[in-house]
């Protein structure tokens, strides 16, 4: 078979499947916006019922007053109305129970996914990069008055803890879609490295270095120069300052020598994944000239 046709098949497989990967990331993107959309709106309708409950309730209040003032200045005595009796607990919990189905609902489209046990409730956080699902993540609730932790299966260095003690009992939500976006992240750049090295294996030197939070990375690389049969050699520093996002926030990129690289190196590690960025390098069209001493 002529390879110059065997070089444009492989060309148009690739086309087939980046698209495809461009399609399934606008699925997902399009599922997150609803899901985030219909949340608004179930927020605004909850406050909604809320305040008009709250008002109706005011209302009596002022009825009942009215009439009690009418009744003591009749008789020509002032009594205090006592106060409203508290909220009976069994309505607390059910009430509860009735905002954890709505989150399962609202947040099924996002990843997660929940179900109720006889002992609590316990959700699945189920993540993915580039269309790919990945891995999933427990955590079981044992009880819903103060949704204590009975176990979970998240990783230590994701801050659980902290998490609770900022958004629990009083903001579920929140706490479910923080905690989903950190999973999330971690899982996206671990990914990233093992795309890198899997498929780039030819170009990375040695083995890269990282923490188990995957936020910290380096690792040195050969890629084809403007001149044949060149390979200069770099040395890149990925820092992820954010621990919800899944590019890096600080990238550095030298020569052995210590000079810097070609701006745009940071900037393709900056913009897209470890794998994106090392498609468009591999191409020697895509860069400027060598500067001086890289050989």
């Amino acid at each position: 078979m002529d390879p110059g046709k065997k070089e444009q098949e492989k060309d148009e497989k690739k086309d087939f499947s980046h698209g495809l990967l461009a399609h399934l990331e606008w699925l997902e993107f399009r599922a997150r916006r609803e899901a985030v959309d219909q949340e608004k709106r179930e927020r605004r309708e909850e406050r909604r019922e809320f305040l008009l409950s709250k008002i109706r309730e005011l209302r009596e209040r002022r009825h009942r007053l009215r009439e009690k003032l009418g009744e003591a200045g009749k008789a020509g005595i002032l009594r205090v109305p006592k106060d409203p009796d508290p909220p009976d607990p069994r309505e607390v919990l059910e009430w509860k129970i009735r905002s954890c189905r709505d989150l399962i609902r609202i947040f099924r489209l996002t990843g997660i996914s929940g179900n109720f046990s006889h002992s609590g409730i316990s959700f699945s956080f189920h993540t993915s990069f580039e269309g790919s699902f990945l891995d999933s993540f427990q955590l079981e609730f044992q009880e819903f008055r103060h949704f204590r932790i009975r176990r979970h299966s998240i990783p230590p260095f994701i801050p659980l803890e902290l998490l609770c003690r900022r958004f629990l009992p009083r903001n579920l939500r929140e706490f479910l879609g923080i905690l989903f976006q950190h999973l999330n992240a971690f899982v996206a750049r671990r990914e990233q490295l093992r795309q890198l090295q899997e498929e780039f294996s030819e170009f990375i030197q040695g083995i890269p270095s990282q923490n188990s939070l995957f936020n910290l990375l380096s690792f040195r690389y050969r890629i084809p120069g403007k001149i044949p049969g060149e390979f200069p050699e770099f040395r890149a520093r990925l820092l992820y300052r954010d621990p919800l996002r899944s590019l890096p926030s600080d990238v550095t990129v030298t020569t052995p020598a210590g000079i810097a690289a070609p701006p745009e190196h940071s900037e393709l590690f900056r913009s897209l994944s470890l794998a994106g960025a090392f498609r468009a390098l591999r191409n020697p069209r895509n860069l400027p000239e060598s500067p001086a001493g890289i050989g």
